[in-house]
């Protein structure tokens, strides 16, 4: 089965969150099962610059009235899979982020660059570009490639078939209406049963209109987006499209993040002997210039500094953090005034708040070696990879119970009623209070060492890797594209669920 997985990131070629991860781990995982996995992402520069084999596969004079592009065939650096990179000079080579400027300002062509993005992809799967190579199946993902399957479903004659997962219904791609002619679409499809929302075009509407399954990343999200708290407008469409919607709980990248083989710490540990951890965490304080102080609780924030991931409330929680003993290690960054608070209150507290403005990705794998607990709050969460490897490196997550933070955290109180082990703590409220009693139940926690170290024990022994996951990816694959029986038997015992409520 030929798979083209369009995906706006891809790490290690761009990355600004959880999209980029997922992008890299699934197809692995999905080649590994003996899919043939070909990977398209924006000729950005750093993905140009990154990209191993590199060769010209096509070369236009213009496309789509955008100037020169060239698609370039390549290979991952990390994994070796085939990918494809769109080199459109005018749209994609600029400094930046993938859809920001470097002053976080949303590129004003976005709609544009997406829309190009989009038609490479759709002529690329009907082997349209390469006299050689067409797609099965196009797997989407998220509002940059959203208008894939409806450029596919509009066209003529027999197509492959489509594929669109929702990482994040909060991001919708949308656009002025008067765009809508630069888009190359039928006027037909701007229509409320096509792209338009509420008099703009929306990028997510049209994946999720035209895609002939759906899938999010947790079923607790999945059952979620169907209300009108979480639905965002468009709770209604995925209603009426329920029976194609499955969520499927992502993964996590154990070759990636494993403090048994992490090349980024001081020293290594694992789940049998977790004497490396202590040295990580006193590194850490003297990298960030916090008190030199073993018994504190090193709490970590490793997010998106957004209102999404309650950064107002763990702003205006610092202080009190601080004044109960723990000591605060935060990497991040995004909106400007939210940042500037963190920023206060480092100021205030210099031994014991540590801030870094931004995204390293080896101090993320520092941060969660030498943490103790991960506070990892959000309004909603589809998925969550952090706490995924937080667990992993004995980091306990206090995490508010939405999402795949619901499906992936067991509270860990006295008392508690789950039946899985203990993990972590959750919380249910999206406000201070109860953010705050649920860390200074981890507290009262961390402060017995034997019980600590149980409850750390259970989370280095969750396993969230990708071979679940690819699996019903795999099944929900063949069941859009008939396959030989050989191959429909290595999947016969793993049926993927029918709708989202299961």
């Amino acid at each position: 089965m030929r798979v083209l997985f369009v995906s706006s990131e891809i790490y290690p070629l761009a990355k600004t969150g959880g999209l980029a991860d997922v992008s890299a781990a699934l197809p692995k995982a999905l080649a590994a099962l003996g899919v043939d996995m070909h990977l398209l992402l924006p000729g950005y520069p750093k993905a140009i610059e990154s990209a191993a084999s590199k060769s010209v596969a096509v070369d236009f004079a213009d496309f789509m009235g955008a100037g020169p592009m060239r698609l370039i065939s390549a290979r991952t650096p990390d994994t070796g899979l085939p990918i494809w990179l769109v080199d459109c000079a005018s749209l994609f080579r600029r400094s930046g982020g993938p859809y920001q400027d470097e002053e976080g300002r949303d590129w004003l062509d976005n709609a544009q660059r997406f829309a190009l993005f989009s038609h490479v992809a759709a002529r690329l799967s009907l082997g349209q570009l390469l006299e050689n190579w067409h797609a099965d199946l196009v797997h989407t993902n998220d509002w940059p490639a959203g208008l894939v399957p409806a450029i596919l479903a509009e066209g003529q004659g027999q197509r492959p078939a489509t594929v669109f997962t929702i990482h994040n219904l909060a991001y919708q791609g949308l656009f002025p209406a008067d765009l809508y002619p630069q888009l190359g679409l039928p006027d037909a499809t701007f229509n409320p049963d096509g792209l338009e929302f509420y008099g703009k075009i929306s990028f997510l509407k049209a994946g999720i209109h035209y895609s002939d399954r759906l899938t999010t990343v947790s079923p607790t999200y999945a059952r979620e987006i169907l209300t009108a708290e979480y639905g965002c407008g468009l709770e209604g469409l995925l209603q009426r499209r329920a029976q194609d919607l499955i969520g499927i709980l992502n993964g996590a990248d154990y070759e990636i993040w494993d403090p048994t083989t992490d090349i980024h710490l001081p020293a290594n540990f694992s789940l049998r002997n977790i004497a490396g951890k202590r040295a990580c965490k006193t590194a850490l304080q003297k990298e960030l210039g916090l008190e030199a102080d073993w018994e504190a609780a090193l709490v970590v924030y490793i997010s998106r500094i957004t209102d999404q991931k309650m950064a107002d409330v763990v702003a205006a929680a610092l202080p009190e953090l601080v004044e109960i003993g723990a000591q605060c290690a935060l990497l991040g960054n995004g909106a400007r005034h939210l940042e500037e608070q963190f920023e206060l209150a480092a100021c205030r507290y210099p031994r014991r708040i540590a801030l870094r403005i931004g995204y390293e990705e080896p101090l993320a794998h520092r941060l969660l070696a030498g943490g103790d607990i991960l506070l990892h709050p959000a309004r909603f969460e589809p998925c969550g990879l952090t706490q995924l490897y937080a667990m992993r490196y004995g980091t306990l997550p206090v995490v508010r119970s939405t999402g795949g933070l619901c499906d992936t955290v067991v509270e860990a109180s006295d008392g508690s009623l789950n039946r899985r082990p203990a993990t972590g703590f959750t919380f249910e409220s999206a406000n201070g209070a109860d953010m705050l009693r649920c860390l200074e139940r981890a507290l009262a926690l961390y402060r017995q060492p034997l019980a600590w170290r149980k409850v750390q024990r259970q989370a280095m022994a969750q396993d969230f890797g990708w071979e679940d996951p690819a699996r019903r990816y795999l099944a929900l694959y063949q069941s859009l594209v008939p396959q030989p029986v050989a191959t429909a038997k290595a999947v016969a015992n793993d049926p993927i669920s029918e709708s989202a409520a299961q």
